[in-house]
């Protein structure tokens, strides 16, 4: 059975292109294109990784991270985030919160997000 990740990411071409490669390495995957929908999303839906961008409009993904680990059901799940923020003190505070990991998004290639995905699930 494939796993299924759920990105919360404003940039479509950005959420787009992560989709499709997770995609073709055999994941299920649920996109959000804010964090408005991001967050309805990541309370009802069921994912077992979340790709989690920080600038998003409607709900940042600060206060997502937070309101996931904050959910008895959910606060174990891997939350990895996406960004292009080298702002040390935002991700340390993510950290803080319970992110497992993050990427930096202009540096990430197609390859990359499938392996790190992978490294998330020991595939």
């Amino acid at each position: 059975m494939s796993k299924t990740i759920l990105i919360i990411e404003d940039e479509a071409d950005i959420r787009l292109l992560y989709a499709e490669v997770l995609r073709d390495a055999g994941y299920n995957v649920h996109e959000a294109a804010d964090g408005t929908t991001g967050l309805e999303k990541a309370l009802k839906e069921d994912w077992e990784l979340l790709l989690l961008d920080i600038v998003l409009p409607g709900n940042d993904g600060v206060n997502i991270l937070k309101k996931i680990k904050e959910n008895s059901t959910l606060q174990k799940k891997p939350v990895l985030l996406l960004t292009n923020l080298g702002v040390e003190h935002v991700i340390n505070d993510c950290f803080e919160l319970g992110a497992n990991g993050y990427l930096i998004k202009s540096e990430i290639t197609p390859d990359k997000i499938v392996n790190e995905v992978g490294n998330y699930f020991h595939e």
